[in-house]
């Protein structure tokens, strides 16, 4: 099935540079380009596009307003094109709240770097969003339709993913250390989870949010003024502390250290090899590896599969695991493959893993 797409940037050079990335994939089409927020409210009438790229700097309507447009009046998946500064970041997390899916980066030497640097991470972004459960949900099952009753056959075993069948957390023993990983919808996932958990949360929480670095910082500070418990870009060497929620700063490893009474912050480069930094299994795997105690570990919306491996370790060693659902992730990527290394407990809806969270830790 083909992509049809909505390019919005004010620059010319940006609406063909983008145009010409995206229709080098047979399955994507551009099917119009608008030089602001008006002229892509009247494309999208026009074209109905599957999905739109949208510029945050932008004359007459900028893309806020736009994306604040389109989510009342033409609710459909919104790629942000974004700048990688302080201002940048911002922006776009105020995108992320207003119903924008993802971001791709605008950098400023965009004329002059080489276009096949993001050009495969755009396409598969377009393709993974344009699907996206958020916008695609299943349409109900149908119940079974009534048959004659016939003699038993044997049965035939089938190859399926096994979901867990379980409507809570094990509640015995207590997580001693909360760990989160999240890649695209992470932002608005932890946004809506975070601000639920009350100051007294009695673990440390590490988090891996795939994000650059000139992000995470802007990101960290936002999810503290919402919420109760305290959150933060994380430092090495810093002691954990209880209530305290760390995020892996953007371009850089973060991993579970055994010095002091809870652990530690560890940042580094290594693995250069993984293809996330942070990466949420090399977060996962040095909690597998280092961490002595009860350890809860959830993997929420993304693409890919950053994390299964580290969470079926973690699950060796007796973690308890939590997944957010299909029906509420951006993208059903990180989790299913999670579930379909059967080492998930519990799989929940996002409006739902606060609360299961709450529950474990009895708050």
């Amino acid at each position: 099935m083909t992509v049809r797409i909505l390019v919005v940037d004010d620059s010319p050079f940006m609406r063909k540079s983008l145009q010409k990335m995206l229709e080098e994939a047979p399955d994507l089409k551009v099917v119009a380009t608008a030089r602001d927020g008006i002229d892509a409210l009247e494309k999208l009438e026009e074209h109905k596009p599957d999905l739109v790229t949208l510029d945050i700097e932008m004359p007459r309507m900028d893309g806020l307003t736009c994306l604040r447009k389109i989510m009342a009046t033409h609710p459909l998946p919104v790629l942000m094109v974004s700048s990688l500064t302080q201002e940048g970041a911002q922006a776009t997390l105020d995108a992320l709240s207003l119903g924008a899916l993802d971001f791709i980066p605008k950098e400023s030497s965009f004329a002059t770097m080489s276009i096949m640097q993001i050009q495969q991470d755009l396409q598969e972004k377009v393709r993974r969003l344009a699907a996206s459960p958020r916008f695609h949900p299943r349409p109900p099952a149908e119940p079974p339709a009534v048959r004659p009753a016939r003699p038993a056959v044997p049965s035939v075993p089938i190859s399926a993913v096994p979901i867990p069948a379980g409507t809570a957390l094990p509640a015995s023993p207590t997580a001693e250390l909360l760990v989160i990983g999240s890649s695209t919808g992470g932002p608005k996932a932890l946004q809506d989870i975070l601000p639920a958990l009350p100051a007294d949360l009695p673990v440390p929480c590490l988090i891996v949010q795939h994000m650059p670095s000139t992000f995470t910082r802007p990101f960290a500070d936002r999810l503290d003024g919402l919420c109760q418990v305290h959150v933060k870009e994380a430092e090495q060497g810093e002691p954990l502390k209880a209530g305290t929620v760390y995020i892996a700063p953007g371009g850089i490893h973060m991993l579970y250290g055994a010095r002091g009474p809870k652990g530690c912050v560890e940042l580094t480069p290594e693995p250069v090899s993984s293809l996330h930094r942070p990466s949420v299994d090399v977060l996962f795997q040095s909690v597998a590896d280092h961490y002595r105690g009860q350890v809860l570990a959830t993997i929420l919306t993304g693409m890919g599969a950053d994390g299964a491996k580290g969470m079926e370790q973690l699950k060796r060693k007796g973690a308890h695991t939590l997944a957010e659902s299909e029906e509420s992730c951006v993208v059903y990527g990180m989790p299913r493959a999670a579930v379909e290394r059967g080492c998930v407990d519990l799989v929940a809806p996002l409006p739902d893993i606060a609360g299961h969270l709450r529950r474990h830790f009895r708050l």
